[in-house]
């Protein structure tokens, strides 16, 4: 009897190269992550969001004049049709805000101006106005669950100074805007992750800009992708709670043979380069805001956990001190992932569409042997 020949598929694809991408480098080994080649500390130190995106949608770092541009266009497209601020009313109040941020996501394509379109430009202005909608989305849909007034956005403020203001209804301290702004620069791009690889297997099909970001956020929902620093924060919580030592709780989980989320990650072996900012800026808002006991507890529990596993923190760890510090709901944690991710979803999707060539990957058949002799059902 023949067999199929195994073309021995890594499980989970790991280590395979799908393509080639001018937009992320990463060194597991050294803890690199550079957009465009320009190291991800020097970004996170002296740049913006905005600047960011720029630098993801056209390549290079803007100058004065283009940044200035960008922030205006962004500000412009900071609106949402009628229809989408009715659809965010009509969403039952236990809904999740990644199903809720999925669903309108799809229906802002509706009313997208270029709807029609998938050249290069269009992408391009579809990625900024996605960029400035997804923000309000996230927002609204927060203030509007707890039967608050939607805030209208501020146009001489930042990305994620209007975030914040639409989210909390007042402007945010330089603190907290800074802190956000780090937080959407870090979680701008990191390469083929899997809503990444989603959103390029979609759009490699010829679907539209609005399509495979949607299969993105779908992507980013699964907690073994983005919920991760949820999970985080439900540990936090019970902690103080219980008014438990971090250690002896994170000792009885580990006892329970159940996971700590926020360690370990499937390209680092050092720590997450992501990490080593936002455990700053949980220390920082901490001492600013006179509630630094999240970060206390959670700098505990890295301080065990990497003594213990020799696991490090990664990128979802500290951001959940973090967000919850800036007033964040943790059910939010997510969607705020993809308020980031957002700009690296669509220059991966920009440049697929570029040089496109449908994804088809083949499978590592594992059935029963070829051939079956079929056996009419009386006989069975």
């Amino acid at each position: 009897m023949s067999s199929v020949t195994s073309l021995h598929a890594p499980k989970g694809l790991e280590g395979v190269v799908a393509t080639t991408s001018g937009i992320c480098y990463i060194d597991g080994e050294q803890g690199v992550l550079a957009y465009r080649g320009y190291d991800i500390h020097d970004l996170a130190d002296h740049s913006t969001f905005e600047e960011v995106c720029y630098l993801l949608w056209f390549g290079r770092l803007p100058n004065a004049g283009e940044l200035k541009a960008l922030k205006q266009r962004m500000a412009e497209e900071r609106k949402l049709d009628a229809s989408i601020i009715y659809r965010l009313q009509l969403a039952p109040k236990h809904a999740l805000p990644m199903d809720v941020l999925r669903t309108l996501v799809s229906a802002l394509s509706f009313y997208d101006p270029e709807y029609d379109r998938n050249d290069h430009d269009a992408n391009v202005d579809k990625a900024i106005r996605l960029t400035s909608q997804i923000a309000m989305i996230v927002a609204n849909y927060d203030r509007v669950r707890k039967g608050k007034p939607v805030v209208e956005p501020d146009r001489s403020l930042s990305h994620a100074a209007n975030f914040l203001l639409m989210l909390n209804g007042t402007a945010p301290s330089e603190t907290a805007e800074r802190a956000l702004n780090i937080a959407l620069i870090l979680h701008a791009d990191h390469e083929l992750n899997a809503s990444t690889f989603a959103a390029r297997v979609t759009a490699a099909t010829l679907s539209d800009m609005h399509s495979a970001v949607t299969s993105a956020i779908g992507t980013l929902k699964g907690p073994l992708h983005g919920g991760a620093n949820e999970a985080v924060f439900k540990i936090l919580k019970e902690i103080d709670a219980n008014g438990a030592d971090p250690v002896e709780y994170v000792k009885g989980l580990l006892a329970q043979k159940k996971k700590i989320p926020g360690f370990g990650h499937r390209v680092y072996h050092t720590e997450d380069p992501r990490a080593t900012h936002l455990r700053q800026m949980s220390r920082d808002l901490g001492h600013s805001s006179g509630d630094p006991k999240w970060f206390e507890y959670s700098q505990k529990i890295e301080d065990f956990v990497r003594a213990d596993k020799k696991l490090n923190a990664n990128v979802d760890f500290y951001s959940a001190s973090t967000y919850h510090t800036l007033g964040i709901e943790v059910d939010l944690f997510t969607p705020i992932f993809a308020v980031s991710r957002v700009g690296g979803w669509t220059a991966h999707v920009i440049e697929q569409l570029d040089d496109n060539r449908l994804i088809r990957p083949r499978a590592d058949y594992v059935g029963p042997a070829y051939p079956q002799k079929y056996v009419a059902v009386e006989k069975r």
